[in-house]
């Protein structure tokens, strides 16, 4: 394997991990605000779509014959659930810090995807069979736009005002 390969096989397998991180944190927000009608619908949308993402990242380590590392997604699954212990200013279930910070850390994550798919559009040339790393980038971009807005939101409720 060439060190580009090497390479390039490391990268897709740390955002592997990542995406699998993201999905589990991604899922857990939307189900803890279902029933609020100004996160609910928004993060059910972003929960689906990080999905989407990862099966597409898998599709695309599966087609260029990438070994997939068993050890780095379930670290990051473990280390997603671990995250659920941070003190969100109550000893049990969701507060308005929890919603708060979980926006955040899928903002970045989803920062991190973007990323990847601006790095992959370029060194592809936009696209690599029926995947389109300009429209995958886009679809980032745009989630992270709605989860800044929903971070504001969600400031609004866990944070006092002046």
């Amino acid at each position: 394997m060439s060190d580009g390969s090497r390479l390039l096989a490391i990268y897709l397998n740390d955002h592997l991990a990542g995406s699998t991180g993201g999905v589990e944190l991604a899922r857990r927000a939307s189900a803890a605000n279902e029933d609020d009608t100004e996160f609910g619908p928004a993060l059910t949308e972003i929960c689906a779509e990080v999905e989407a993402d990862r099966e597409t990242l898998v599709g695309l380590i599966e087609e260029l014959g990438i070994r997939r590392d068993p050890v780095k997604p379930a670290a990051a699954w473990a280390a997603e659930k671990l995250g659920r212990l941070k003190l969100n200013g109550q000893l049990t279930g969701y507060s308005p810090l929890s919603r708060m910070v979980e926006i955040e850390a899928l903002a970045i994550g989803i920062t991190g995807k973007g990323q990847m798919w601006k790095a992959l559009a370029h060194r592809f040339g936009g696209r690599r069979g029926e995947i389109d790393f300009e429209q995958l980038a886009e679809r980032a971009d745009r989630q992270r736009a709605v989860l800044q807005e929903l971070h504001l939101r969600a400031a609004e409720r866990a944070l006092p005002g002046s």
